[in-house]
């Protein structure tokens, strides 16, 4: 993805933006965030108006490569006929390049504006939702998928929309959640600027975090998921490490963190099975 270059005033006044608008969705009620989730990310569009996400160019190779990417990703989870469920589904690309050959897929993503140019074929749906609702049938879906959404939840909404996911996914069906390590974070426009995520990026997590989270929520296996060579594997040995690095001092964890192959090591990928 290629972005202009930006002033360095911008991205401070950015960052002072997303910042004010975060703080806002961490001092809300649950009742509040409800409404303020989709509202936001608008008004955060419109105050920043040189904003990556308004000015990002993909060529047609770009979007094609990314697209192949997380096909290659999902396809060991996907069969003929399955049921497949995008939360954070944006202009829909992935789900539209997926729905062939499956049963049903569910496009599901907070805003209305993102969606709105997409015209599903008859086997795919656009559903909006509030943030951390999940609108489909229960019991319906094969595999759910998220990139880059944990994140940007409220961490007192993270085990409400896992439990939603839970009752969505159909009897050994499986959520893929894809999401940033805190410790080579901050990964939002808070990074340059403080230790930790203080802008959209509400909660990034660790293994060690997340894990638990799910089994709350109800799924009986989570895994480490390598889509390089379609590999599960138990989680612990990232939690090893992740608990390792943690006890060094906070810029040489950074460090190692950040540098592979400890970076891909510990970026997370996991699948829970109901």
């Amino acid at each position: 993805m290629k972005t202009a270059e930006r002033d360095p005033a911008r991205v401070r006044a950015h960052y002072e933006i997303e910042r004010s608008l975060a703080e806002r969705l961490r001092r809300a009620s649950k009742q509040e965030r409800r409404e303020l989730y989709p509202a936001l990310y608008d008004e955060l569009m419109r105050r920043v108006d040189d904003h990556p996400l308004r000015h990002a160019v993909r060529s047609p190779e770009e979007i094609a490569s990314s697209v192949a990417y997380h096909q290659n990703m999902l396809a060991p989870f996907l069969q003929p006929g399955s049921v497949f469920l995008e939360i954070g589904a944006g202009d829909c690309t992935l789900s539209l390049a997926v729905a062939r050959g499956l049963k049903q897929v569910y496009a599901l993503d907070v805003s209305t504006e993102t969606t709105a140019h997409v015209v599903p074929p008859p086997n795919v749906q656009v559903v909006i939702s509030d943030g951390t609702s999940i609108p489909v049938p229960a019991g319906s879906v094969d595999l759910a998928f998220s990139n880059q959404l944990m994140e940007h939840l409220h961490p007192d909404d993270a085990l409400e929309q896992l439990r939603e996911i839970y009752t969505a996914l159909a009897p050994g069906g499986r959520y893929l959640c894809a999401t940033p390590n805190r410790l080579n974070g901050p990964h939002d426009i808070s990074r340059g600027f403080d230790a930790t995520a203080t802008g959209l990026h509400l909660h990034e997590y660790t293994v060690r975090e997340l894990v638990p989270i799910m089994k709350r929520a109800g799924f009986r296996l989570v895994q480490i998921y390598y889509p390089s060579r379609h590999l599960r594997a138990s989680a612990v040995p990232v939690e090893v490490l992740e608990s390792l690095l943690e006890t060094l001092p906070a810029s040489l964890r950074w460090k190692l963190a950040s540098r592979e192959p400890l970076r891909q090591i510990l970026t997370i990928r996991l699948v829970a099975t109901k």
